[in-house]
């Protein structure tokens, strides 16, 4: 062994790395037991051959130009190649080699895991850059034709006096705006799940009462059945995206129609409470189980599909996301006296903060 591993005899024994000295024939003349370790070859089986007998096919060309380059005197940091196991699989590994005095002295370390990780990552990148992109194609292909069908039969109603033509012209309608919301929820769900968060467009001086007023207005259209009572008490304007706002709220009122028991009214509030605006929804009826509350904001989790499912339920998994995207929160409870969704947003933003 050369003078130079002599004096580091127990780094050469103990480290985890790779380490050898090449012959300018190709052939390890000494090899540490890290060889065995990594790669199920003893002593006696790497330095009785050339070292292009470990190689891998695909790896063959390159690491015999990197063998002339350190011939010819230049170093060769950090060269990957696989190297065969004794068990036949075959393993990554970063090379240095250094020339001196007519020989190469050379370190591996394996880099299997690691590109392994970097292989993985690089793939779930581009599943979700797949997901994304064709969610966004699929959405917008969806909503041309809609649009489309909403348009013609708007125009269709205008020309037509036949009552039963009519209603059923108004059921298209019904089915299209149904159609786009679930559209709607998907490409927020999409969003969402593959981290890009729900799209915001924050604004300082949104008018959140008549925001809320219009809401409950389209909800009360939806769920003629079922009573609405509102109680504001907060001061205006608010910095929110007004447009998500009232998704959130929909989204709300229409949990609290579909699965109260109408016996009392759904009850929409919001306040100002310790420097926070406090949008909560109450309805009466069977409280949610605790097995059922504890993940109720996870998507899907809403009750077992039946005829009067209109969703995918998404509805309280994205209310919560446009909470979190607000910086706030949702909270809900149940109990016998009924359930209530409550979110939660500071009123002083860092963004108010920065301007003061």
């Amino acid at each position: 062994m050369p003078d130079s591993f002599e004096k580091y005899s127990l780094t050469w024994h103990v480290t985890p790395e790779l380490l050898g000295v090449l012959s300018a024939s190709g052939k390890f003349e000494n090899t540490n037991p890290a060889w065995y370790k990594i790669l199920g070859w003893r002593a006696a089986d790497v330095e009785t051959r050339q070292f292009f007998d470990f190689i891998h096919p695909d790896d063959f060309a390159k690491t015999e130009r990197a063998f002339e380059l350190v011939q010819k005197g230049k170093p060769i940091m950090g060269f990957e190649n696989r190297y065969r196991h004794r068990d036949g699989s075959y393993r990554w590994l970063s090379w240095n080699c250094v020339p001196e005095g007519g020989r190469f002295f050379c370190s591996a370390r394996d880099v299997t895991e690691e590109k392994l990780n970097r292989a993985n990552l690089k793939n779930r990148e581009e599943e979700a850059r797949f997901r994304e992109q064709f969610i966004a194609i699929l959405g917008h292909d969806l909503r041309n034709p809609l649009a489309a069908i909403n348009a013609a039969t708007r125009m269709l109603q205008r020309r037509e006096d036949d009552p039963e033509k009519l209603q059923l012209m108004s059921s298209v309608q019904d089915s299209v705006g149904r159609m786009s919301a679930l559209i709607n929820d998907m490409m927020d769900f999409a969003r969402a799940r593959l981290g890009n968060g729900i799209n915001l467009a924050t604004r300082s001086d949104t008018e959140l009462h008549a925001v809320l007023d219009q809401t409950l207005d389209e909800i009360r259209l939806a769920h003629r059945e079922t009573e609405f009572e509102a109680d504001f008490d907060f001061s205006d304007p608010v910095q929110v995206d007004g447009q998500r706002i009232s998704q959130l709220v929909s989204n709300l009122l229409s949990n609290a129609a579909t699965h109260g028991d109408n016996l009392n009214p759904v009850r929409l509030q919001a306040r100002d409470e310790n420097g926070n605006l406090v949008i909560s929804v109450q309805n009466s009826g069977a409280p949610i189980p605790p097995e059922r509350l504890s993940g109720i904001f996870e998507p899907f989790s809403g009750s077992e599909p039946d005829a009067e499912q209109r969703g995918l339920g998404l509805g309280l998994y994205i209310a919560d996301q446009i909470a979190r995207a607000h910086n706030g929160s949702m909270h809900a409870t149940s109990d016998e006296t009924g359930t209530s969704f409550v979110f939660t947003m500071p009123r002083t933003t860092e963004a108010e903060h920065s301007s003061a």
